[in-house]
């Protein structure tokens, strides 16, 4: 999805007010679970509830592609190709699930729970809350099934854009949980991660009496510690996007309600502070690296580390996605090699298994 980084230097919470109705967060003035009750106050009130099978009617402002293909067809996390053509392109209307096909990949679409709806027995309003019912990929949807997310460490079965099943990386900020999950691709970890924070917070009242493997049974913190390190990590490794920001303004023309988390996304540590705090204190920021020459003069530079690069992700100053290199080799020990970038200003941002860090790169 197109980023706009600027959200990184300061500036998020002026960029992602814009249709925020005057004054809708005004009581959010306290800290940790009394702001979380808070926020839940203001998205419980006045609500409408369109149905489920309205879904299908929102899907057609809140979840179109005008940031990757920009062709207006269904935007789908788990087979979105975030840096080339999709496998699957969806037209609404055409390809929605009639109780047939779902066998492969492309088939159809359905709407898909990004908490299970057999956590809260299928009951409304959770059944047809669009914050975090999203059109997906039938198959890939049956491939997920109940499973909760995570990081994948040995994957048995892969979508066509990376998203992966199979047992969760015990260690780093996902230690703690060696069962099966689901895990996205980079592009779309913070838009779960912010699904969720929307649905323990909006269902604060009942979440405590669900059993489901990523919560903890209770009403506060209402997720395990291990599901909460990784949402916080998601959170914070993948900023607001204009997608979401989108996404959040049509389904509150359908709702009325909004996602707090989208809008103002520092509410997520001011809830959680001692995580927070401890995740950084774990220095999961990425340390020691170099970038050379910066300015470069032929479109050409270097990054060393120590560490070993999972992700070289590269932002025009537009925010839009210019390169995104998975899994790069090293030319020589520690040195990852980046070329063929027009004149500009760039946001560089580089992933291990469990850290990140941004630099800014300008190509004279």
């Amino acid at each position: 999805m197109k980023k706009n980084f600027t959200l990184l230097f300061g500036i998020i919470t002026l960029l992602s007010f814009g249709q925020i109705p005057a004054g809708y967060y005004d009581s959010a003035t306290g800290s940790g679970y009394t702001l979380k009750t808070q926020l839940l106050n203001i998205i419980s009130t006045g609500t409408i509830d369109p149905g489920y099978g309205a879904l299908y009617t929102t899907y057609l402002t809140s979840d179109i592609d005008l940031y990757f293909e920009n062709n207006g067809t269904l935007l789908d996390m788990y087979t979105e190709n975030p840096t080339g053509s999709d496998l699957c392109e969806y037209t609404y209307g055409i390809n929605q699930d009639d109780g047939s096909g779902g066998t492969s990949e492309c088939q159809k679409y359905n709407r898909e729970h990004i908490i299970p709806q057999s956590v809260f027995s299928s009951v409304t309003p959770m059944h047809s809350d669009a914050h975090f019912v999203v059109p997906s990929d039938k198959y890939v949807n049956a491939q997920r099934g109940n499973l909760p997310f995570g990081v994948v460490n040995t994957a048995n079965w892969t979508s066509s854009n990376g998203t992966k099943r199979g047992s969760n990386l015990n260690s780093g900020y996902s230690a703690g949980y060696s069962g099966t999950v689901f895990e996205p691709i980079n592009e779309f970890k913070g838009d779960i991660a912010r699904m969720y924070f929307y649905f323990i917070t909006r269902y604060e009242s009942q979440v405590a009496g669900w059993s489901y493997d990523m919560f903890n049974g209770t009403s506060n913190q209402a997720l395990t510690n291990t599901f909460l390190n990784i949402l916080l990590t998601w959170h914070l490794n993948d900023p607001v996007s204009q997608r979401e920001i989108d996404r959040n303004n049509a389904i509150y023309t359908y709702q009325n309600n909004r996602n707090p988390f989208i809008d103002n996304p520092d509410y997520v540590c001011d809830i959680w502070p001692t995580q927070c705090a401890t995740l950084s204190s774990q220095e999961f920021i990425l340390n020691n690296v170099a970038v050379f020459p910066n300015p470069s003069k032929n479109g050409e530079f270097s990054i060393t580390t120590t560490a070993e690069l999972k992700n070289i992700t590269i932002y025009n100053v537009n925010g839009q996605l210019v390169l995104e290199i998975k899994n790069p080799n090293a030319i020589e020990t520690s040195t990852y090699k980046v070329n063929n970038l027009a004149t500009g200003f760039y946001m560089l941002q580089l992933q291990t298994e469990n850290a990140s860090v941004i630099k800014k790169v300008i190509v004279n």
